[in-house]
């Protein structure tokens, strides 16, 4: 994955219906939490469509927090680990 792909991979992640959030300024999740089981077995494959396109991206971690953090898509947790 490039830097410049960022974009493209929060919006196909999005697409499929999971969340995607940074946590924090070093941290990012994908959520698929909020989908049925069925859903969810008809995304799976996206999702690892979406894995195989964009490959390693564990490099460009902070650079996914970043963009995430700059589209206001984050979460700050406090001292608790709470919002």
């Amino acid at each position: 994955m490039k830097a410049s792909e960022i974009p493209a991979f929060v919006d196909e992640i999005l697409e499929t219906g999971c969340d995607i959030r940074a946590v924090g300024h070093d941290k990012y999740v994908i959520g698929d939490a909020d989908l049925s089981p069925a859903a969810y077995e008809k995304i799976k494959h996206r999702l690892g469509d979406i894995e195989d396109v964009y490959g390693d991206r564990d490099f460009l971690k902070l650079e996914i927090v970043a963009y995430l953090r700059s589209v206001g898509r984050y979460v700050d947790l406090g001292k608790n680990g709470s919002e």
